[in-house]
C-alpha cells in the first residue's frame, strides 16, 4: 500500500523522513532480502551486547518533536511489563527469569557455553533475582509521575503478562496463568492466586509469558516461547512451546492456537481488522542479518517455520532431521523488525496520539547481542492502514544507547495509558517512561 495515500500529506512526509534509515536496514519491512547464513569453520556465536549502565542524572530517552517524555516512575527491580487498568492506574511487572525446573535440560545453560551466556546476561543487566511482583502507579494529577508506588501482588513466580476480564486479574506466571479478584480502585491485593491453567515451563530458555484476553473476555491468549535457539534440547522438550495458546477463561481448558513461532512476546488486537498480531524472537547464529525478528498477524491453526524454517519456507539446514512436511505449511510474517532486535512489547495506538502516530503499532526493541553491530534498543513505530503495516518503520523512543556502546536502558513491555500516552517498561534503567503528546 502506498504510504502517502494511507496517511495524510503531512502524516507520509513526516514517516518518510523519519523512516529512511529503518527503511534501508537489512531485515525490515514486509518481504525484506534474507542473505545466506553464515558458515563458521568454528561455530562459535557472535555475542556483543551493550553492558547496563543506567541512565546519568537528568537523561532520558528521547521522544519526537511535539512530545514529553517523564519518569511515570523510577527505582523498580527489573520492570518488564506494563499493563493500564480501566481507572487509569499502571500495573508493573517486577520480574526476571526463575530458576529451572529440577532434571530440566537446557544445552544452553551447560558447559563453558552456558557460563559464557551466564555472563553476558550479567553485563547486560539481566542477572539480578526476579523480585516476582506486580507494583501498582497511580497518578492522579496528571503530570506524568506517579504519586503512588506501591506493591499490589507479591509471591508469584517471574511474573509477565497481565489482562482483566471483569472483576478478576489475570497473571502469566512462567509456569501457568493464575487469577485474582479485583475491584476499581484497590491498591494492593491479599487474596492467594488460583490457578487457572499450566503453561509449559522447565529449563526455560525464553521464560516470559504474556495474555491477552478476547473482546468478549471469554477466552485468553497466552505466548509460549521455546525451549531453545533451534530445537537443541530435542523437540520432545518443545512440546506445546513456540505457539500461541487459546484458554477457556472460565474452565482453564486450551488448544493451541498458532505453532512455530519462536519466541512470541506482545500481543495486541488490531484496532481495524479485530485480528491477532504479536511480534517474535527468531533464531540465532545465521549470521549478523538472519534471521528477521518479525511483527505478524496471528492466523487460527497457522504454523510459521520454527524450527525447520524461517521466513516462511527458507530451511534451516542445521535442524536435523529435516521436516519437508512442515516446512511446506509454513506461512511467512507479515513484517521484518530486523535481526537480533529482540522485539518483545506491542501496543496498537490511537486517535489520541497525534495524526502521524494514530494508526499502527508502537514495539519496544529490547537489543541485541547475537550481532557485530548493536541493533534495537528503541522503541519503535509501523504505521498502518487498513489493518496491515503501511510504510516504513521510524524511530519513536531513542538515546537508550550511549555513544560508545553501554545502554542507559532496554525498552521492554509498551502500552498506553488512560489519556493515549505512551508508557515504556525499561528493565536496565529501571524507570517506566511516558512519552505524551506536548498539547
Amino acid at each position: 500500500m502506498n504510504l502517502r495515500r494511507a496517511l495524510p500529506p503531512s502524516a507520509a512526509a513526516v514517516l518518510l523522513c523519519a523512516g529512511a534509515a529503518f527503511a534501508q536496514a537489512p531485515g525490515v519491512g514486509p518481504s525484506p532480502q534474507l542473505p545466506a547464513p553464515e558458515k563458521k569453520l568454528i561455530p562459535i556465536p557472535t555475542v556483543n551486547i551493550a553492558p547496563a549502565e543506567g541512565w546519568p542524572q537528568g537523561a532520558m530517552p528521547k521522544a519526537p518533536a511535539g512530545f514529553r517524555v517523564t519518569a511515570l516512575a523510577t527505582g523498580l527491580q527489573h520492570p518488564r511489563w506494563v499493563y493500564t487498568l480501566p481507572n487509569g492506574d499502571v500495573l508493573v511487572a517486577e520480574s526476571n527469569s526463575p530458576k529451572p525446573k529440577e532434571g530440566a535440560k537446557n544445552v544452553h545453560a551447560e558447559g563453558l557455553r552456558g557460563k559464557a551466556m551466564e555472563l553476558v546476561m550479567k553485563r547486560a543487566g539481566a542477572g539480578v533475582p526476579s523480585a516476582d511482583r506486580i507494583t501498582l502507579l497511580r497518578d492522579a494529577d496528571g503530570d506524568g509521575v506517579a504519586e503512588v508506588k506501591q506493591v499490589f501482588l507479591s509471591g508469584l513466580t517471574s511474573p509477565f503478562g497481565m489482562a482483566l476480564v471483569g472483576n478478576e486479574l489475570f497473571i502469566a506466571n512462567a509456569d501457568a496463568i493464575v487469577k485474582v479478584p479485583y475491584q476499581a480502585g484497590q491498591t494492593s491485593v491479599s487474596a492467594t492466586p488460583a490457578k487457572v491453567t499450566d503453561l509449559p515451563s522447565g529449563a526455560n530458555h525464553h521464560w516470559t509469558k504474556n495474555i491477552i484476553a478476547s473482546a468478549d473476555g471469554s477466552k485468553l491468549y497466552a505466548t509460549v516461547g521455546s525451549n531453545s535457539n533451534i530445537g537443541d534440547n530435542g523437540m520432545a522438550s518443545e512440546e506445546g512451546r513456540a505457539a500461541i495458546w487459546e484458554v477457556d477463561r472460565a474452565t482453564g481448558n486450551k488448544r493451541l492456537f498458532a505453532t512455530g513461532l519462536r519466541n512470541p512476546n506482545g500481543l495486541g488486537w488490531e484496532p481495524q481488522s479485530k485480528s491477532l498480531w504479536t511480534v517474535v524472537n527468531e533464531r540465532d547464529e545465521l549470521g549478523n542479518d538472519l534471521v528477521p525478528d518479525y511483527l505478524t498477524s496471528v492466523k487460527d491453526g497457522a504454523f510459521y517455520g520454527w524450527p525447520w524454517s524461517y521466513w516462511g519456507q527458507t530451511v534451516d539446514t542445521r535442524v536435523q532431521p529435516p521436516n519437508p512436511q512442515m516446512v511446506a505449511k509454513a506461512i511467512a510474517p507479515d513484517y521484518g523488525l530486523g535481526a537480533h532486535v529482540a522485539p518483545l512489547g506491542l501496543a496498537f495506538s490511537d486517535a489520541r496520539m497525534p495524526p502521524n502516530y494514530a494508526s499502527g503499532a508502537f514495539i519496544g526493541r529490547h537489543g541485541s547481542w547475537n550481532r557485530k553491530d548493536l541493533a534495537g534498543y528503541d522503541v519503535v513505530f509501523v504505521p498502518f492502514a487498513n489493518g496491515k503495516p503501511a510504510g516504513p518503520m521510524v524511530p519513536f523512543l531513542t538515546g537508550f544507547l550511549s555513544d560508545d556502546g553501554k545502554a542507559f536502558g532496554r525498552p521492554v513491555g509498551v502500552a498506553l495509558d488512560g489519556k493515549g500516552a505512551l508508557l515504556v517498561a525499561d528493565d536496565v534503567g529501571n524507570t517506566i517512561w511516558r512519552a505524551a503528546p506536548a498539547n
